[in-house]
């Protein structure tokens, strides 16, 4: 449910302005109202915020692979023994950004006080020294055809008199070269010939310019320049064993940043210097509302209390029961809330959420994998506080081992090579065992189709109980379009050469149903007090209306993507047998098909993981969601505290 939220606003004196933003911090329940907020301060922590995201995301990488060498250790000893042969903290194994060696003291005393500074400067050089490199490898390219050679020994004789140019001939210019040119043939290429013309430039010729070092010397620079990165790359090794500190850092700042958007934020009302007085406005929850008051009259606040208007875009907090509590962590990755005038529909989403991930994966092996995996992530944090994320896995992973029980469904076997134990333990009506594949993939359509009718009508349920007038009947009116559609679908959509739906139902009652549900949402479903103007605002809006029929068969033929992305997996996993069976069945080409098997099904499994975002979320945060009259434009409640 959504917690019922009041607006209030804090008086407080000038003066004491910052402390009493601490103290409300402390308090922690106020979602400060947004505003637009610029000053000084706030721009230069929000500089440093990106300072510090910056190094966070340069040492990412090898935080990565710092906490991999760990996990791979055997034991504490091992790990200390792989830690000092790394000799990280060796003076001569660092340089500083302008080259000079650095002390052991001094990596000490870096660490300590200025990380960020640090491992920006440091990557700031090891994009210099990159660039460098690169410079030198365009320059090798360009004078790598004229072989090896001083250019300062060139430059010398051009003091001492002696003119000594460089060209590049095609062999039909230097057939027409002057004969009085006095050069030197230094070598001959297919197509070219290389030259040094003394004292003399060539009218039509560009002479190729000098580099400033010789290939030996730029290949000793970048090994040089490759060392200093290596240095740096060993320091950044060494960072990453301080990546907390800096993950700290950026909590500080963002604590920072939303207290000087509360301070700059806090409107000062003009009067004289000493009793000027400032005000803060915000969101608390009604049940909380206990702990501000009790703040204010200890601290001397002046608050006032009113209910949201209409204009205020309120925050909204959701108090769930432990089960819908487990939808929480893929509505924080989806980012998405309701806003706090919709309803929450929490409970109902993870319900068919569960179905539609048993469905779309489809698989029991794959749901027993799931499952145990969930196991044991419990039984590793369960002295600590199991998270939420592995208890939705575990629901998760049981709907999918249950519904690949009920089809007969194992690693995308064929149902006639598995054990008849497998078999008997399945749901003939929608098993893979049953030889009547025809009725069994029209049992699924109807399956699916069958959800479509029950989760949409489950959202207009939820609108009438909110409703409060006639609209209620507009709402009743969808209903019924939903049931006719849904016979219309069955018969139209799910008949087969199998088996006829035709004779089971008929046609002409599920039109007249659609059209009696037609009828009532024309006339009920803008209703506001008067008949009449909902009808006239119905014909205003009347292709919208009648589109709105096309929308309901869009809506119930969308669960078909239950059956048919599940069949797909399913595929996959068949295919991938089937390639590697011939494989495992040899003694030679065993391991190619065993590293075949688990690479396919693995890839198969982040396959349906990925499906199930794309098609089972949206099923209840587009279609279901739709019908609720639910548009997910909330903003979730994020109290002012020091937590």
């Amino acid at each position: 449910m959504i917690v019922p939220m009041k607006k209030v606003c804090l008086v407080v004196q000038n003066k004491y302005k910052e402390e009493s933003l601490g103290k409300l911090r402390g308090i922690g329940v106020i979602h400060l109202e947004d505003k637009s907020i610029s000053s000084d301060k706030l721009t230069k922590l929000l500089e440093k915020k990106n300072k510090v995201d910056n190094a966070i995301s340069l040492l990412s990488s090898y935080f990565d692979k710092l906490k991999k060498n760990k996990k791979n250790a055997k034991n504490a000893k091992d790990l200390s023994a792989q830690n000092k042969d790394k000799q990280y903290r060796r003076s001569s194994d660092y340089i500083t950004p302008d080259g000079v060696p650095l002390s052991e003291d001094a990596v000490n005393s870096l660490e300590r006080s200025d990380l960020t500074s640090a491992v920006l400067n440091y990557a700031e050089k090891r994009k210099s020294l990159q660039d460098r490199i690169s410079m030198y490898a365009r320059e090798l390219t360009r004078i790598g055809e004229w072989g090896e050679f001083n250019p300062k020994d060139i430059e010398s004789l051009s003091q001492q008199g002696v003119k000594i140019l460089l060209y590049k001939f095609s062999k039909k210019d230097f057939a027409e070269l002057d004969k009085g040119i006095d050069y030197i043939k230094l070598r001959e290429d297919k197509n070219s010939i290389y030259a040094a013309v003394l004292n003399n430039e060539i009218p039509k010729g560009e002479p190729f310019t000098l580099p400033e070092h010789s290939i030996n010397a730029i290949n000793n620079l970048v090994k040089l320049d490759n060392a200093e990165i290596e240095q740096i790359e060993k320091l950044f090794e060494s960072f990453a064993e301080r990546m907390p500190v800096l993950i700290a850092e950026r909590e500080n700042v963002l604590k920072s940043i939303e207290f000087e958007t509360a301070h700059a934020g806090m409107e000062v009302l003009e009067s004289e210097a000493e009793s000027a007085i400032s005000w803060i406005s915000g969101f608390v929850p009604v049940d909380e509302l206990g702990l501000l008051k009790r703040g204010a009259s200890e601290n001397n606040w002046a608050l006032a209390v009113s209910d949201p208007g209409e204009d205020d875009f309120v925050p909204t907090k959701l108090k769930n029961n432990r089960f819908s509590r487990l939808l929480r962590p893929l509505t924080n990755f989806l980012e998405v809330t309701p806003g706090y005038n919709e309803v929450d529909i929490s409970g109902w989403f993870l319900f068919f959420f569960v179905i539609f991930f048993g469905m779309i994966f489809g698989d029991a092996a794959y749901g027993g994998l799931l499952v145990i995996v969930a196991l044991l992530g419990i039984l590793k944090t369960l002295k600590k506080g199991v998270p939420a994320i592995l208890k939705l896995l575990l629901l998760l992973g049981t709907s999918n081992f249950l519904w690949g029980v009920l089809t007969c469904s194992w690693f995308g076997m064929d149902a006639n090579d598995l054990p008849s134990f497998f078999h008997k333990i399945s749901l003939p009506i929608i098993s893979n065992a049953n030889p009547n594949e025809g009725i069994v993939q029209q049992n699924l359509m109807i399956l699916c189709f069958s959800l479509a009718l029950i989760q949409l009508s489950i959202g207009h349920i939820i609108a009438i109980i909110r409703t409060r007038s006639l609209k209620i009947l507009g709402e009743v009116g969808s209903i019924l379009m939903i049931i006719g559609m849904y016979g219309l679908v069955l018969v139209l959509i799910a008949s087969n050469e199998a088996r006829d739906l035709s004779e089971y139902i008929p046609m002409m009652p599920c039109v007249y149903v659609l059209g009696a549900g037609f009828l009532l949402s024309f006339i009920f479903s803008n209703y506001e007090g008067k008949i009449g103007k909902s009808v006239l605002d119905s014909c205003k809006n009347i292709i919208s209306v009648i589109l709105g029929i096309a929308n309901i068969f869009s809506d119930i033929m969308s669960y078909i993507r239950l059956w048919a992305v599940g069949l797909a997996g399913a595929a996959i996993a068949g295919t991938i047998n089937a390639m590697a069976g011939p494989m495992i069945g040899t003694l030679a080409w065993f391991i190619f098909g065993l590293v075949l098997v688990l690479f396919g099904h693995g890839l198969n499994l982040v396959l349906n993981a990925l499906s199930v975002l794309v098609h089972g979320v949206r099923l209840n945060t587009l279609e279901f969601s739709s019908h609720v009259g639910l548009n997910w434009a909330g903003k979730p409640y994020k109290p002012f505290s020091d937590k």
